[in-house]
């Protein structure tokens, strides 16, 4: 089985999928790098890219990041540009296999977390996730309402 070892952190964050983080339970995590074509590359360094509702799918034995739309690049003179053109993630052969197996599965998706820069590359963080149940977010938005009151009263009574 393989796992997600993050050693190295990485060194500027680009892009957070927070809606991901509150809709599915993730699972696992997958450093993967991704294939960028032209001005792409500096328009994501700009921090104009935005990961929510988009996913990953395993299609003849590639990763495909599909629905991430990256804002064009204003210098750059390309009118046929694609914002949500489908990018390919850059694995080895047997976590795409393994990843294909998890996607088959029922109830999990492949979604991608974080966009960030680890040594000048552009890197994905891509999570193997399970969608949560209406009573889960529930809880969460919950408990994150209990903790602020908490943080309210810690600040006012340290006053």
């Amino acid at each position: 089985m393989l796992k997600f070892n993050l050693m190295a952190t990485p060194e500027k964050l680009l892009g957070k999928n927070k809606k991901a983080y509150f809709d599915y339970e993730v699972v696992e995590k997958y450093e993967t790098g991704i294939v960028l074509v032209g001005a792409e590359v500096k328009s994501i360094k700009a921090g104009r890219v935005q990961l929510k509702g988009s996913f990953a799918s395993v299609k003849n034995n590639r990763v495909f990041l599909d629905n991430m739309h990256v804002s064009p690049y204003g210098p750059s003179n390309n009118k046929e540009y694609d914002p949500l053109r489908r990018k390919e993630l850059l694995l080895k052969r047997k976590e795409i296999d393994y990843l294909a197996g998890m996607s088959d599965e029922k109830g999990l998706t492949l979604v991608p977390l974080e966009i960030y820069l680890k040594k000048g590359l552009v890197k994905v963080l891509l999570g193997v996730c399970r969608g949560k149940k209406m009573h889960d977010k529930r809880a969460v938005l919950k408990k994150r309402a209990i903790s602020k009151e908490i943080n309210q009263g810690l600040k006012i009574f340290s006053r």
